[in-house]
């Protein structure tokens, strides 16, 4: 207990505030935690390994998170086969399966996902190879047991809590060996630390930023490798794959192949060809410029501390151009800026005037804040790359300095940047992400979640475009190739807006299935119909309390949709007519609307909002407690022009929420079969020993087998025993009735506004 008290040999009053304040945020945040917001979804968690050699064939074993009964791991990559593995019984050994990579699978990064009775599970990168594979001994914690590796390999370990994984590898003088630690890059929470040391172990390179080590050899002998956390944690999660491979004399270094940053939806421009036309040369600085002509696309490099490259070029007054930089979207640590400048002749002296100073991609929407109340989700489709236009005020000569704003200390050629200078071509890019709630509440699944849809439930996609080159016109949103029962309806983009959503529903009914989608935007611009495809992003991991986690987002491979046929939506909500609701300007409109509950609630009423351009003001209390209701909107307070509109209802219900109850049944089972198969095993040692006592000497040596073989037997049962007790708790605790906040949307209403009569 503490006590706060105003005298001086106390608390002083400004701390004792301070920790009511503290206190009251633990409390909240606890309350908060408490109760979760998201039904389950189903997640694979880890693989191990994390990779496989092309024409290989290998064990892996897989974790997890409500992904009870799965029975199938799939692979972005139809080259990527798995099936699960078969124990000596002939039964199905859970969480491990047997793959088997195609020789001509395309090398890099596929992802791997399971699929459960609630549908597919979100993904994990799996990375396919080239080089020979092997698998961290987990005894290697030390100098003296550094484990012994081959140059050329790429190997799968799991970093342990508080410890220094040791590697040794044999090399010649002068040897040029890169030492690559993926972590990050392949969904890993590890922010790996990667060490060249001598045969004893004193350190001669060091990399705590997460790059690689380019280490040339100094003397032929043995090295070590050390691979630990920043902050020394560790656990199945911090897993990492450590390349070690011989570059020869010439060869550039080639990273291993990591995730794609949500940002990195905006690149490239449709149509861009993938080898740009030219280079920056050497030296281009300001003494120095490089001449160049306008359009051009130009590949470049902040090679050096404080690199600023300087492109000299002729324009015409009235011109308007257009200039994109690409780096940070490549996935360079950088921060690009540019400056174009009218350089003037006439005088004895040249003279340089700013006409444009262009630096980064704004976010097209609110980012989260990261506060207590969600405010916007943690995805940011904005990037520190430049995308802006200049104007030509002057004939004449110009100049465009690009620099990178975090390059002035440090030196990489590794940090390329591709700058296009063109006119006008009016464009967008797509981006989605589960569409989440403003809920106060450090849960945060809903948006790591896929698209694993409950029978008569309906998820929404938050969809963002980021324009290019001035274009502001409508973009509608559509997706493809669904599972039977699964319908998808596009609340388009407003023109001059840069958010939209997709409605993504399935029947009550609808059969278990997954399917490749495709999500597009579609505009026409400059009298032609542009479509555009729209990628997925989500978390790399769950987030049930942001507070303590920083969110990974990346862009995923796929977007897949399923139906799990196995748990239906706690409720539905949808018109009590599937046909267009029709109102004259400035009236009142009543959709009736039906309630399919399936599921008890704390509390009896949904306070309901609305998606949809034109009724995103529009709130309305819907009952949780009856089985229909009336939506009473106002057009005349929305202001709502004339017009087509798509809208959806939404809010968050508190269901009480049993998870696989049926689970419990099934541990049962496996218990009773264990404790069985158990009894049998015991039965069997006493009838052995019994024969033993009373058997000739000519039996006792098979007797003393068999024995042995029947205690065997029944160590193994125990086990099973224990196992399955073990799970029989777990499905019981699963199944007690929890309060989950459920994210409610409706079915899609479709609404026709006429204007009003001019008398």
């Amino acid at each position: 207990m503490i006590v706060l008290t105003n005298k001086s040999t106390h608390i002083p009053r400004l701390q004792c505030l301070v920790i009511l304040c503290t206190l009251c945020g633990l409390l909240l945040c606890t309350e908060a935690v408490a109760q979760s917001v998201c039904l389950p979804a189903p997640r694979l968690l880890t693989t191990f390994p994390m990779g496989g050699q092309l024409g290989s064939e290998f064990e892996i074993v897989v974790t997890g998170q409500f992904a009870e009964q799965a029975e199938e791991l799939r692979f972005s990559d139809p080259g990527i086969t798995a099936v699960q593995a078969i124990n000596a019984e002939g039964v199905a050994v859970e969480g491990r399966y047997l793959v088997r990579v195609a020789s001509d699978t395309k090398l890099g990064l596929v992802e791997a996902s399971l699929m459960t009775r609630l549908g597919l599970s979100a993904s994990r990168v799996f990375t396919v190879g080239q080089l020979n594979e092997f698998v961290q001994d987990t005894g290697n914690q030390t100098l003296e047991k550094a484990m012994p590796i081959e140059l050329n390999t790429v190997g799968n370990a799991v970093m342990t809590a508080r410890a220094i994984d040791f590697y040794r590898f044999e090399a010649k003088k002068n040897q040029h060996i890169l030492v690559d630690c993926a972590a990050k890059g392949i969904d890993s929470k590890l922010n790996p630390v990667v060490i060249v040391a001598d045969a004893e172990g004193q350190d001669l390179n060091v990399e705590r930023r997460g790059g690689a080590i380019d280490f040339q050899v100094p003397e032929d002998g043995s090295y070590i490798i050390k691979v630990h956390d920043l902050t020394f944690k560790g656990g199945d999660h911090y897993f990492y794959r450590l390349n070690v491979t011989e570059l020869p004399e010439g060869q550039q270094v080639q990273r291993h192949a990591t995730t794609k940053k949500v940002n990195a939806f905006s690149w490239p421009p449709d149509g861009l060809p993938a080898i740009p036309s030219g280079t920056e040369i050497e030296p281009n600085d300001s003494k120095s410029p490089q001449q160049i002509q306008l359009p051009c696309d130009l590949a470049g490099a902040f090679a050096t501390a404080a690199d600023t490259d300087v492109f000299e070029f002729n324009a015409s007054k009235g011109e308007t151009w257009w200039v994109e930089v690409a780096s940070e979207r490549l996935g360079r640590p950088t921060d690009p800026t540019v400056i174009v400048q009218h350089l003037n002749m006439s005088g004895e002296i040249p003279v340089l005037t700013d006409i444009a100073e262009l630096n980064d991609i704004p976010s097209p929407i609110k980012v989260s804040s990261n506060g207590y109340a969600y405010d916007g989700p943690p995805y940011n489709a904005g990037s520190s790359d430049v995308l802006g236009k200049f104007e030509v005020k002057q004939d004449g000569l110009h100049r465009l300095r690009i620099s990178d704003l975090f390059g002035g200390t440090r030196t990489d050629p590794a940090n390329i940047y591709r700058l296009i200078i063109r006119q006008a071509k009016p464009d967008f890019a797509l981006v989605a992400w589960g569409l989440h709630m403003q809920l106060r509440n450090g849960d945060r699944n809903a948006l790591s979640k896929p698209i694993a849809l409950r029978g008569g439930a309906t998820m929404a996609l938050e969809v963002v475009a980021v324009r290019r080159d001035g274009f502001a016109g409508a973009i509608e949103l559509s997706m493809e190739n669904l599972p039977d029962g699964v319908t998808c309806s596009g609340l388009t983009i407003p023109a001059g807006k840069s958010r939209g959503v997709l409605l993504v529903t399935a029947s009550e009914g609808a059969p278990r299935a997954v399917t490749v989608a495709k999500i597009h935007g579609v505009a026409s611009i400059g009298g032609q119909e542009l479509q555009r495809r729209c990628q997925l992003a989500s978390m790399a991991w769950p987030v049930p309390n942001h507070w303590n986690e920083v969110p990974s987002p990346r862009l995923l491979a796929d977007t897949l949709v399923s139906v799990g046929g196995d748990e239906p939506a706690p409720i539905s909500i949808a018109p009590r007519q599937a046909k267009v609701w029709e109102a004259t300007e400035g009236e009142k409109l009543t959709i009736p609307l039906i309630h399919m509950r399936r599921s008890e609630f704390s509390g009896s009423i949904m306070a309901a909002k609305t998606l949809g351009e034109g009724f995103e003001k529009f709130t309305f209390d819907l009952p949780l407690d009856q089985d229909a209701s009336d939506a009473v909107v106002d057009l005349a307070a929305l202001k709502t022009p004339p017009g087509e509109y798509l809208i959806a209802f939404y809010g968050g219900a508190v269901a009480k929420y049993q998870h696989h109850p049926e689970g419990i049944q099934i541990a049962t089972d496996l218990l009773q079969q264990a404790t069985a198969a158990n009894a049998e095993a015991k039965l069997e040692i006493a009838r052995l020993k019994k024969e033993m006592a009373s058997a000739a000497a000519e039996l006792q040596v098979s007797l003393a087998e068999k024995l042995k073989a029947a205690n065997l037997n029944e160590e193994q049962t125990a086990a099973r025993v224990k196992t399955a007790n073990s799970k029989l708790k777990s499905a019981t605790s699963s199944a007690s009735v929890k309060d989950i906040v459920d994210i409610v949307v409706s079915e899609p209403i479709r609404i026709r506004v006429h204007p009003r009569e001019i008398k």
